[in-house]
């Protein structure tokens, strides 16, 4: 493996898990308030334009890293929108 890949592969699984440390935080304190929406939006658009990108490139590696990176993603939402009606005694 050329240290190229390996910068690659690096870079990928941390973009990857970029969002679990906040949904493990968000978890335990079951607090959101502090979670931006616009920044959950981007990062879901982020996602979402590199699985075009990697589709389009037939590049598997994006396609894989971006597809569960998206569903960390949403899965931060659902929390938020939990949490968020918790609070508000929803």
């Amino acid at each position: 493996m050329t240290i190229t890949n390996l910068i690659g592969y690096l870079a990928a699984a941390i973009g990857t898990f970029l969002m679990v440390p906040q949904v493990l935080k968000t978890i335990s304190t079951k607090r959101v308030d502090d979670i931006s929406n616009g920044m959950l939006a981007a990062y879901l658009a982020q996602c979402a334009l590199w699985d075009v990108y990697g589709i389009l490139l037939h590049a598997y590696p994006l396609i894989v890293c971006n597809t569960v990176a998206f569903c960390i993603g949403t899965f931060q939402v659902w929390l938020k929108i939990k949490y968020g009606k918790a609070a508000k005694g929803i």
